[in-house]
């Protein structure tokens, strides 16, 4: 625990918010980009998910390792750490001669982006010590992220018309200077007082299952869903899925603790994260290549087009925090799972793309759903787990945001590829893609409603109490309001 004042608990919100900027804008910011790096690197509509799903596909990977290495060997010199890797990915991905040299790159930065948040989630958890200061923390928290991810567009289209492609990464350098200085001045060192050891099979098993599942879906309307290749990924997923439920249970000190998903809210917050981060990286990625090769605008008249999602995210991810703070997060789950489920309507029913009205209202109702999920999917994953594995818990919510966005861009991309492979426009190619969308909607709703109640609340007590005496130790736990 950290005993600090109040300027010193706003300084370290304030770093950790800087590095999970960087880091949600760079999943999203690089989407307005895409027809302008397909011309210059000559990139295919594959070669466009990998640049983004490398990045998101490495963060999902190292997340839960670098949160259990935090939590053993220090928070601050694994948040350093991620820093001096994550600039030094951004200079390079702007530098990068080509495409598989941008996705080398944006593994670099994903690299060190996998040292920030979950080790940053954990510094915020053992800094802001109060349960009601902590929600209020974690409400900011939350907010950042959703406002970074979703003004990407908008800030990508102002930089790739003025300046060019390669500026959306260095804009990375100077906050992360600025967040390198001021981390070695305000952050105190910690460490779990009972870190866990080491788990390499674990973390092998989930970047096989990551990385298998992915490359299949992204490869698999190139290849063929029948062929060797694609038939073969499966396989490795299903195996190493199969092999972690096996392991882990049995290992000592798991990488992936199955015992959290005992509680239902976290349990909850691992599927709504999903989801709702699916459906974001899906819409953008749909979006963007529509509204640039379909409708023929700039990058920045793109980004303006989808101001309204980005504007409505800013207005209510706020809002969720506050709302997290002191009514919990079942409201604003709700809220979010109607919003972002009746945007996808618009567009797989009514082709809400092909009129500006619907698009907007699309645009709107997307913004507003996404802006009141992010706060609530971290407080929920957080709660009622002890302080001593906060940085093991958060991971696991970031991990599921990564996987999320990982998982949207391959399937939306996979599908829409497929479709205009078989000679569809372009709407009619996109039309499973919003139903996919819908789901994902509907899936934070339903999800939501069922994990935020009273039962919900007693599961998370009993796994703190679980884990509390697993590891021996009395500690405080970081509870929720109600909600």
């Amino acid at each position: 625990m950290i005993e600090s004042s109040p300027r010193q608990r706003m300084l370290v919100l304030a770093i950790c918010c800087m590095s999970l900027l960087i880091v949600s804008l760079d999943n999203t910011v690089l989407n307005v980009a895409l027809p302008s790096m397909r011309r210059d690197l000559d990139a295919s509509v594959s070669g466009l998910q990998w640049s983004i799903d490398a990045y998101t596909l490495v963060l999902a990977s190292l997340l839960m390792l670098a949160g259990s290495t935090a939590d053993r060997i220090g928070r601050r010199k694994v948040f350093v750490a991620g820093l001096v890797a994550f600039t030094g990915g951004s200079l390079l991905c702007s530098l990068a001669p080509s495409l598989n040299w941008l996705i080398v790159f944006r593994m670099v930065q994903a690299v060190g982006g996998a040292m920030l948040n979950p080790v940053a989630m954990s510094i915020i958890t053992n800094t802001f010590t109060d349960p009601a200061e902590r929600a209020r923390a974690i409400g900011v928290w939350g907010a950042v992220g959703g406002v970074s991810m979703a003004a990407g567009p908008l800030i990508g289209g102002v930089l790739v018309d003025s300046v060019g492609w390669r500026s959306i990464f260095l804009i990375n350098l100077p906050i992360g200077v600025a967040a390198f200085a001021l981390t070695l001045r305000h952050i105190q060192e910690s460490r779990a007082a009972r870190p866990r050891r080491p788990d390499p099979l674990g973390q092998v098993l989930v970047i096989a299952l990551l990385g298998s599942l992915t490359y299949g879906i992204i490869e698999a309307p190139a290849a063929g869903w029948r062929s060797p290749l694609i038939m073969g990924c499966a396989v490795v997923a299903f195996a190493a899925f199969v092999g972690l439920l096996i392991h882990e249970p049995r290992c000592k000190e798991p990488l992936i603790d199955l015992r959290f998903f005992r509680s239902a809210p976290f349990s909850g917050s691992t599927v709504i994260a999903i989801s709702a981060f699916a459906g974001l990286a899906g819409f953008l990625f749909l979006n963007t290549l529509y509204l640039q090769d379909v409708r023929g605008l700039s990058a920045l008249h793109a980004g303006l087009y989808m101001l309204p999602m980005a504007g409505l995210t800013v207005l209510f991810a706020p809002l969720a925090g506050r709302l997290v703070g002191s009514r919990g997060p079942r409201i604003c789950l709700l809220i979010a799972g109607v919003a972002m489920a009746s945007s996808g309507l618009l567009f797989a029913l009514f082709e809400a793309e092909t009129s500006n009205p619907l698009l907007f209202t699309g645009y709107m109702l997307f913004g507003l759903g996404f802006g009141m999920v992010n706060a609530p999917i971290t407080n929920t994953a957080v709660s009622g787990m002890p302080r001593s594995q906060a940085g093991v818990a958060a991971a696991i919510a970031s991990t599921s945001r990564q996987t999320g966005g990982t998982l949207g861009v391959a399937v939306i991309g996979s599908v829409l590829a497929a479709g205009l492979a078989n000679g569809s426009d372009f709407s009619g190619a996109a039309q499973p893609a919003w139903w996919i969308i819908t789901i994902c909607g509907l899936l934070v709703l339903v999800v939501g409603a069922a994990t935020s109640g009273a039962w919900a609340r007693g599961t998370a007590e009993r796994t703190a109490r679980t884990l509390e005496e697993a590891v021996g130790t009395v500690s405080t736990t970081t509870g929720s309001p109600r909600g």
